[in-house]
């Protein structure tokens, strides 16, 4: 008996303070006040990333004009080199034996001439024989001219400023005509090609992108902005079925010759938002690769809420589909509620939320 009423006093004890712990825990949770905000519509940017290509504004290949042996090479591999500046010099003796023959020629044939105008002069020879003997004489001339230009083209000279590549032949190599000597490289503008989707392009060209300046900057091979800034100034004509992207170019200075032709990196383009509605990153979670929110009802229930996200900044997105501006949504503590609970919570302004984020759009 005496262990009957102890066995049900302990029971008693047991139940009592279960009951007052429950009522604590419950407490505590009933007094939890939730942060709420709203998403916030407003015009703003991303800026999207585009693998490019980096080739100087003027790149060409510097080619035997003459087949001889190479002479002697005047300049050095990446050196920078002006205009008119001679860079090779294949062997000329042979051209200039053939200039020297051409004079000698220009020189018997203006003689000639004048024999004949002197006869002519006379009515000593027929005229048409004074019009051979001009004939001739220019005939000279021109074989002189052209002997000339073969001389020059023994000299291979800098068409513009730029920069010397590496050297294909060394002094003493036979040259054909047409062999490559080097490449020469004008950097002191860039033209940096990326690629851009069929959608994109429609965006940029249309609608939606009117307040696009076309401003890019150029993120290098070292992840380090490019100091300056280029401009969109070319769309190729036609779309790579393939790949179903259009090539842009962009212009952009290179005062310090930093870039040079062959380089890679990436384009940032900022693409305009119009009446974008944004939400905090954290607001979100994540169900196999789906985005969804808690919206927060006129009877402070929360629900899962499935959303589209138009675009993605830092530590914010723009949503496309499945919110509205004038909706509540839950910005903290999403793992401590279920859907059809109800919160109590602070509502903050998303403006101010928005204000404490790190937002790198216009």
């Amino acid at each position: 008996m005496i262990k009957t009423m102890l066995l049900f006093m302990g029971l008693c004890a047991l139940l009592c303070h279960t009951s007052c712990t429950t009522e604590k825990v419950e407490g505590k949770e009933m007094g939890t006040k939730f942060l709420v905000t709203s998403p916030v519509q407003m015009d703003t940017s991303i800026t999207k990333d585009y693998v490019c290509q980096i080739h100087s504004i003027r790149h060409i290949e510097l080619r035997a004009q003459e087949k001889g042996y190479l002479q002697k090479i005047f300049v050095d591999e990446g050196q920078f080199v002006k205009k008119g500046q001679l860079l090779f010099r294949i062997m000329p003796n042979l051209y200039q034996a053939e200039l020297q023959k051409a004079q000698a020629e220009v020189n018997f044939a203006e003689i000639e001439l004048q024999n004949t105008q002197s006869l002519a002069d006379s009515n000593i020879v027929a005229p048409n024989e004074l019009a051979m003997a001009k004939a001739k004489f220019s005939k000279a001339k021109a074989e002189l001219a052209l002997a000339q230009v073969h001389l020059g083209f023994t000299e291979i000279r800098a068409p513009f400023d730029g920069i010397i590549d590496r050297f294909h032949v060394r002094p003493g190599s036979l040259v054909d005509e047409g062999e490559l000597l080097s490449n020469l490289s004008d950097n002191s503008k860039i033209w940096v090609y990326f690629n851009v989707p069929e959608a994109e392009y429609l965006d940029y060209k249309t609608g939606e992108n009117q307040k696009s300046t076309g401003i890019v900057n150029l993120l290098m091979a070292n992840n380090k902005l490019f100091e300056f800034s280029g401009k969109v100034g070319t769309i190729e004509a036609d779309f790579n079925h393939e790949t179903g992207t259009i090539p842009f170019r962009a212009t952009f200075p290179n005062p310090k010759g930093l870039l040079r032709h062959g380089e890679t990196g990436n384009i940032q383009m900022a693409v305009p938002l119009d009446r974008a509605l944004i939400i905090p990153q954290k607001a979100t979670f994540e169900i196999l690769e789906k985005k969804y929110v808690f919206v927060v009802g006129e009877d402070n229930k929360v629900m899962t809420r499935e959303i589209t996200i138009g675009a993605d900044m830092e530590d914010l997105y723009a949503v496309s589909e499945g919110l509205e501006a004038n909706e509540k949504i839950l910005l903290e503590g999403l793992r401590k509620v279920r859907d059809n609970e109800e919160i109590t919570y602070e509502y903050l302004k998303p403006e101010k939320i928005i204000s404490q984020l790190k937002l790198y759009a216009e």
